[in-house]
């Protein structure tokens, strides 16, 4: 989470900071299509990366396995060319397809199908992830805004390492949790199962390597690029729910839990696709809007985006004592996402009045935006621990 929140706070400021002061000069629109193309395959690869978990190495393997290519993704950002920027990306988006589902899977599998700690032991999880998303900004925020945009890339990849190292020391307290793929229904199938994923391979790997020179070459632009992904992106969700609903084999309990996931999948797609204008659009406003000084003292746009962590810092705990503490009064998960929804929009409520003030010209005080990421971590907490729960039950 160091890695990933460090690179967050600096990528679409660095996207449209002057070529002089070392930035790509991209405009507004090229660079939000390319921060949003970012993180929406950074959320759908997190697919392929748990079947392949499932499938083929198991989720201990896919979270070590991914934290490195993580890495290299952001090693390879702290050179100074377009090429390595966009290859930087595309590792950190495979990674992160690898590692993000799989961890929470592993999570998962330390506790008991009807284990009440569960949705505490989420949250508690989720104040792990949060020390780093704190701590990130920070440490990358400084270095990249006030030294150098490439050292505070380099940075994030240091933290990853130093993740990759806990984690393998780690190891030892998980069990058996995610060691190991589900086994093959016969000799034959787990061969048929490899030849698919090599031909899948060969295939992917072909297309990328014509995208890559297509983009680079620029005979196809960012934006075209970005707007036919959220095509691709749209259709390959439905195809994926529609091949779950329609195969068969499924109990008729199974079925009524894919219903409840798919209900879940759109709220959670509603909350994220406004949640994540942090990295965007609220990093933006912190940068140009936002007065970036307390009693005469400056501090980086790029810490605005701690607020979120210090807010979950300081929430967590008292979550995950009133939903033990609730017992069998605790709301349930359709109640706690509809909170979740709700709190997110209260946030760009807020945001809409401060905009009007910037406006004309003036900055804001950061109270605007402290109240923004106050409300959206209410909302977080809500929602997200909560729904990794629940999705691990289901």
């Amino acid at each position: 989470t160091f890695s990933f929140y460090g690179m967050r706070a600096l990528l679409i400021l660095f996207m449209t900071a002057p070529l002089a002061t070392g930035g790509l000069g991209f405009d507004t629109a090229t660079a939000g299509a390319v921060y949003g193309l970012y993180t929406s395959m950074v959320y759908m690869t997190t697919l392929p990366g748990g079947w392949i978990a499932d499938r083929l190495i198991g989720q201990r393997r896919a979270v070590l396995y991914g934290g490195i290519i993580i890495a290299s993704g952001h090693f390879s950002m702290a050179f100074p060319s377009l090429a390595t920027f966009y290859l930087g990306l595309f590792l950190i988006v495979i990674g992160t397809g690898l590692l993000k589902g799989n961890v929470s899977v592993i999570v998962g599998q330390l506790y008991s199908a009807k284990d009440t700690r569960r949705d505490a032991g989420f949250s508690i999880f989720y104040m792990g992830i949060n020390l780093g998303a704190f701590i990130a900004p920070l440490i990358c925020g400084y270095l990249g805004q006030r030294v150098s945009w490439h050292m505070g890339f380099a940075a994030a990849g240091f933290g990853m390492v130093l993740g990759v190292i806990q984690y393998q020391l780690g190891a030892k307290y998980l069990g058996a949790a995610g060691l190991e793929p589900v086994p093959a229904a016969s000799p034959e199938a787990g061969e048929a199962l490899r030849h698919r994923v090599r031909l899948i391979g060969g295939a992917l790997a072909a297309a990328l390597v014509v995208f890559g020179w297509a983009a680079l070459s620029g005979a196809i632009s960012v934006t075209a690029v970005a707007d036919g992904a959220g095509y691709m992106l749209l259709i390959i969700t439905v195809v994926f729910f529609a091949w779950l609903f329609l195969s068969g084999g499924w109990t008729p309990e199974e079925r009524k839990r894919l219903y409840v996931i798919a209900l879940f999948f759109l709220a959670a797609a509603l909350f994220w696709s406004l949640f994540e204008q942090a990295g965007s659009t609220l990093n933006l406003f912190g940068d140009r809007d936002t007065r970036t000084s307390v009693f005469g003292w400056n501090f980086p746009s790029t810490w605005f985006q701690s607020m979120n962590s210090m807010f979950i810092w300081m929430l967590a705990p008292v979550f995950a004592w009133i939903w033990i503490a609730l017992g069998s009064r605790e709301p349930s998960t359709p109640v706690k996402f509809s909170f979740g929804l709700l709190s997110v929009g209260a946030g760009f409520a807020v945001l809409v009045v401060a905009a009007q003030l910037a406006a004309g010209g003036v900055q804001v005080s950061p109270l605007w935006l402290t109240v923004v990421y106050l409300l959206h971590t209410v909302g977080e907490l809500c929602l997200s621990p909560v729904g990794l729960s629940a999705m691990t039950k289901l």
